[in-house]
């Protein structure tokens, strides 16, 4: 038996290990979808942020060492200001062990978060104090052969009921838009 020191952990938040990080990188690759923006994705984003009245969407894929928004819908209005008067804006890239669509990838189900700060295995991840997100609703995109490519998300500043409509809906936008990924890589398209 080995003994394997523990990783550090901000809180008590213990980002899940990813056994299948460099398959679904090389993945993401072969569908043509590694770390770049791509604007029909910014739109569904913007999409999925006026269904749910949320003022942060995202489509999410997680790789090795960080997440990528490839979609994303954010305020554009001044970075988020902390209460110790220091700010922070929401760029396309975290890293793996910020934010929970990391949870929603390894775990390969929805996540569903009305007040991040009720979940102690959640209330201090980064990016509850660096951009003041308070409440989360995440589903996994899951391509034909099982994999999790990545996340559909969007995220609140305030502590929200997003139900079981909230549920059912990502998870069938989720359902649909890896449909549309994997429909436009075989037949080379965009989005």
């Amino acid at each position: 038996m080995s003994y394997e020191p523990p990783r550090p952990v901000r809180g008590l938040l213990l980002t899940p290990e990813d056994r299948e990080a460099p398959a679904r990188v090389h993945r993401l690759r072969r569908l043509g979808l590694a770390d770049r923006p791509d604007p029909a994705l910014d739109s569904f984003a913007d999409h999925l942020a006026r269904l749910t009245g949320a003022p942060y969407a995202m489509v999410n894929f997680i790789g090795e060492e960080h997440q990528f928004f490839a979609g994303l819908s954010a305020p554009a209005v001044a970075p988020v200001v902390r209460e110790d008067g220091s700010s922070a804006e929401l760029g396309r890239v975290l890293p793996r062990d910020h934010g929970f669509c990391p949870h929603v990838v390894v775990r390969h189900k929805a996540l569903v978060l009305e007040d991040v700060r009720d979940y102690p295995r959640f209330a201090g991840n980064p990016v509850v104090d660096a951009y003041g997100i308070r409440s989360y609703l995440g589903a996994p995109l899951i391509d034909s052969s099982g994999m999790t490519l990545g996340t559909v998300c969007a995220a609140d500043v305030e502590p929200r009921v997003w139900g079981r409509a909230g549920l059912e809906g990502i998870k069938a936008l989720a359902a649909d838009l890896v449909v549309r990924l994997e429909r436009s890589a075989e037949d080379g398209l965009p989005l």
